[in-house]
């Protein structure tokens, strides 16, 4: 007779707050540039390259995808480096830093952000997915599978999305119908095209581009924590999202340039076997919205740690869905530069007080029972970031935010540290 106290179906291991076993970090340079490279590509970061046409030449729109892509996946990996050598995800990294419950208010703006990039990934995969069979009809239908699928790689976790989904399956298709579409985009006239009519400054199309790594750093030590050596979780991000990000926002831009359809999904399915490329680039696309959902849930846990992470996956995945079904995609800009506006100033702190003022000395107990409940200068230095953020975008947006913000709260960080040393 069977056991009845013995569950048929192994539930996959959750790692929650606490700090992954050093035997559970097995993910080498490789396996974090295949991660990352495939968190680095999608319809969301085609749809957003197309943003800079016309205002940019392609020629311009290259340049900024490039330069913008370096700087936000160096800052992107160096923000995983804290998790890679503590083991431990984003939002508690950042209690030795802004305190347990300072911890928490960057914990809420992530699950925000987290929903709302899930809704669009939902959304924008549904979508696609109707214009290649069904139709609108079936949008709602194409939904729900979706939204099935990625809650299922969400509960099957970080290791087995890497080894098992991404190394053995989807990022193959990926890289080819990628190459696919490029080698189609280069055969038309679109790059010949001169002269961008304006209407957005470089300097704000460098934000567009570093918002969407910057986008990423609140997840990144939920990912990196599994690890075999921070350095080379520090290489295999930085090739990996720098070589993806710069090849889809330039891909991005040049199908509107030559397509000029609002929908980026409308431009592959005018190329010469574009439906079947899309089609490899929706089955990749699951794992940005399995990231999204995953993460949603680890962040939870730093407030409520005692959750399970399935139940957490399950609640993230329907808000998610049920958003997506009338989420406008106009407010896509915006909704990146908000992000930044958010995310940037706060690893800007993060990054100066753990690698400046702090020189990497944090001992893990500084993450749980000896971190302080609120540090005041760390709020401090976030705000005045944010405000220069705000405040440049609003009265100087040829300057551009990012990294002025940055700056402005790695500054000030590194200057209270020494002050109250």
């Amino acid at each position: 007779m069977p056991d009845r106290g013995r569950s048929w179906i192994r539930a996959p291991p959750e790692w929650g707050v606490e700090p992954v076993p050093k035997e559970a970090r097995i993910l080498r340079g490789i396996d974090l540039f295949v991660l990352w490279s495939s968190l680095g590509v999608g319809i969301l970061v085609l749809q957003a390259g197309a943003l800079m046409i016309p205002s940019l030449t392609l020629k311009q729109a290259l340049a900024v995808s490039l330069i913008g892509s370096i700087i936000g996946s160096m800052l992107l990996a160096a923000a995983g480096v804290i998790g890679a050598r503590h083991g431990v995800p984003t939002m508690v990294s950042l209690r030795p830093v802004f305190g347990k419950s300072g911890s928490y208010i960057a914990t809420a703006l992530n699950v925000l952000q987290l929903v709302g990039w899930t809704a669009f990934e939902l959304k924008v995969m549904a979508e696609a997915a109707a214009m290649v069979a069904g139709g609108a009809k079936l949008t709602i239908a194409w939904l729900i599978a979706f939204s099935a699928f990625v809650a299922l790689l969400a509960i099957g976790g970080p290791l087995a999305v890497v080894r098992q989904w991404l190394e053995k399956f989807a990022i193959w298709l990926v890289y080819i119908s990628t190459a696919w579409i490029t080698y189609q985009v280069l055969k038309a006239p679109a790059w010949a095209i001169e002269g961008g009519q304006g209407g957005m400054p470089w300097p704000l199309a460098l934000d567009l581009v570093i918002a969407m790594p910057i986008s990423w750093m609140p997840l990144i030590s939920d990912y990196n924590r599994f690890s075999m050596k921070p350095s080379s979780g520090f290489a295999g991000t930085l090739l990996g999202y720098t070589a993806a990000n710069t090849w889809f926002y330039a891909l991005g831009a040049a199908l509107a340039a030559l397509a000029g359809e609002e929908f980026v999904a409308a431009s592959i399915l005018q190329l010469y076997m574009g439906t079947l490329a899309l089609i490899a680039i929706l089955v990749d696309e699951t794992d940005n919205a399995f990231a999204d959902v995953y993460s949603s849930a680890v962040s939870i846990q730093n407030i409520l740690p005692k959750l399970r992470q399935w139940k957490l996956v399950l609640a993230v995945t329907v808000i998610s869905a049920v958003l997506a079904y009338t989420l406008p995609l106009a407010e896509y800009e915006w909704f990146l530069l908000m992000i930044g506006a958010t995310f940037v100033p706060l690893f800007g702190t993060t990054l100066s007080e753990y690698f400046i003022v702090r020189r990497g000395q944090v001992e893990l107990d500084e993450f749980y029972e000896k971190a302080p409940r609120v540090a005041w200068r760390s709020i401090v230095s976030w705000a005045a970031g944010l405000a220069t953020y705000f405040l440049l975008v609003k009265y100087m947006p040829n300057l551009g935010a990012s990294l002025p913000s940055l700056a402005v709260s790695a500054a000030l960080q590194a200057a209270l540290g020494k002050a109250r040393k």
